[in-house]
This record gives C-alpha cells, structure tokens and sequence, in this order.
C-alpha cells in the first residue's frame, strides 16, 4: 500500500538570523524566523510526510508554546517524524520538494542538502528531488521578505 502526502511552509527573513534550508547553512545576510530554526524545506518535508498517514501537522506534534523546541534543529525534528513513520510500517519511497526564494541562489546548495536529508531518511538521492524556483520578483517571497518551500513525498507500507 502506498500513501501520498504534500506539505508546505513559509517563513519570513530577517536580519539576525543563520539561515538554515535542507539541515545546511546558507551564506547570506538574512535568516528565517521561527521558533525553531524555521528550516522551511524540512517543515514542508515533516508536514507531507505526517500528511501521508493522516497524522497530526508539524504545529501540533512540535507546538511553537513548547520551549523545548525553541531554536531546535530540524533535522532532529526530522529524525522524529521519520522513527515515528518507521514504527508504522512505512519507509520512503521518494521525495519531490521545491524551494522558493528569490535570493540567495540555491543551486550551490542542494547536493549539500540532498546528502543531509537522504542519510536521515535511509533514501537514495536518486529518489529526492530538491529543486530552487524563483516567484520572478512577485509577492513576499519574489521581494526577498520570506522563503517557502512544498513537498510531496511517497511512503511504501513495507511490514
């Protein structure tokens, strides 16, 4: 049996910030904020993923009233949501996901990236898709105010 799910995430730029996408550090002058390390590729990732299974989404299993999950890494988040995909007899199948910004470029990045999330998630690169877009200079993200990101991801029941 397979399950399909899509996430999505949205964060805004501000000075002060590391900005983190994919589990890597991004070279530029503005980061994301959240309460966590506002990772808007993971969140989208985690969401699709929770999605496929009819789980509860991101705010609700990592609730921004939680200290515990201020400034936390996502890949750890990541990690959760994947152990917790694994205890219900499902394994990654793969992983299509798009980042829109219109600044910094992307491309550098992604091979970093794919390595980060394909070691957490046991999956072959060949099987994640991390593509960068643009919003040609229209609305909050084409105005370099925020990043977002979407994500569709398979999931196989495998025992």
């Amino acid at each position: 049996m397979y399950r399909i799910g899509i996430g999505y995430d949205i964060h805004k730029l501000v000075e002060g910030r590391d900005l983190i996408l994919g589990g890597v550090k991004i070279t530029h002058e503005k980061g994301l904020l959240g309460h966590s390390d506002a990772d808007v590729l993971i969140h989208a990732i985690i969401d699709a993923m929770l999605g496929a299974l009819a789980l509860d989404d991101i705010g609700t299993l990592f609730p921004d009233t939680d200290p515990k999950y201020k400034d936390i890494d996502s890949t750890i988040l990541l990690k959760h949501v994947y152990e917790l995909i694994q205890s219900k007899g499902y394994k990654v199948v793969n992983i299509d996901s798009n980042i829109i910004a219109q600044a910094p470029k992307m491309m550098p990045y992604i091979p970093k990236m794919k390595e980060v999330l394909c070691k957490i998630l046991n999956t072959n690169p060949d099987d994640f898709s991390i593509k960068a877009k643009t919003k040609e200079k229209l609305d909050a993200v084409g105005q370099k105010l925020a990043i977002e990101s979407n994500a569709v991801v398979l999931l196989e029941f495998i025992s």
